[in-house]
C-alpha cells in the first residue's frame, strides 16, 4: 500500500522532470511553421521532415511563383492547431528544440501526414522513415510537388551564404 504522503509525490513527479530530460512533450499543439510546433513551453521540430521555410517560394508549373512555406504552415496548422498532441522526444536540435515523432489523438503521425499531402519533404539527413511517403507524392504532383522548388536545407544554405 502506498503511505498517503507519497501519492502527491508520484502524482506530481513528471511536472518535476526538466523539459530538456522528458522522453514524452504532451499538450496542445501551436504551430510555428510547417514543421515546428511549440507545446506548452517546450519547441518542438518535427521529427524526419523538413517543410519549406515561411518566407520561401516555389514556383508552379506555370511558372508563376507562390509563398509554398506559408501554404506548408497552414497546412500544418490545418492539421495539428490547438489539437492535443502527444510527442516522442527522440533527440535535441541545435537551436535548442525537442526532435519528436508527434502523433494526434487518433494516432496520426504528424510528419508522414505533412510528406504525404505534399507539404514536407523526407529529411534524409536525419531518417529515411518518410521517403516512401514523399514518393508517392511527388508521383501524385500534389503540395509542394505541383511545380519545383528549393528543398528548404538548400535554401536555408543559401540565405547564410553556404
Amino acid at each position: 500500500m502506498v503511505a498517503a504522503w507519497l501519492l502527491p509525490v508520484l502524482v506530481l513527479a513528471p511536472a518535476l522532470v526538466p523539459a530538456s530530460e522528458q522522453s514524452a512533450v504532451v499538450g496542445r499543439a501551436e504551430v510555428v511553421d510547417g514543421d515546428s510546433l511549440l507545446v506548452g513551453a517546450v519547441k518542438v521540430r518535427l521529427f524526419g521532415i523538413d517543410a519549406p521555410e515561411v518566407g520561401q517560394y516555389c514556383e508552379g508549373s506555370d511558372g508563376s511563383r507562390w509563398p509554398c512555406g506559408q501554404h506548408a504552415t497552414v497546412a500544418l496548422d490545418r492539421l495539428a492547431g490547438g489539437r492535443a498532441v502527444s510527442c516522442e522526444v527522440k533527440d535535441t536540435d541545435s537551436w535548442g528544440r525537442k526532435v519528436c515523432v508527434c502523433k494526434l489523438g487518433d494516432g496520426r503521425d504528424l510528419s508522414e501526414a505533412m510528406v504525404t499531402a505534399g507539404w514536407a519533404l523526407a529529411y534524409r539527413r536525419f531518417s529515411n522513415d518518410y521517403v516512401d511517403d514523399e514518393t508517392r507524392a511527388e508521383s501524385r504532383g500534389v503540395g509542394i510537388w505541383r511545380g519545383s522548388m528549393v528543398p528548404p536545407w538548400k535554401w536555408r544554405a543559401d540565405r547564410r551564404g553556404h
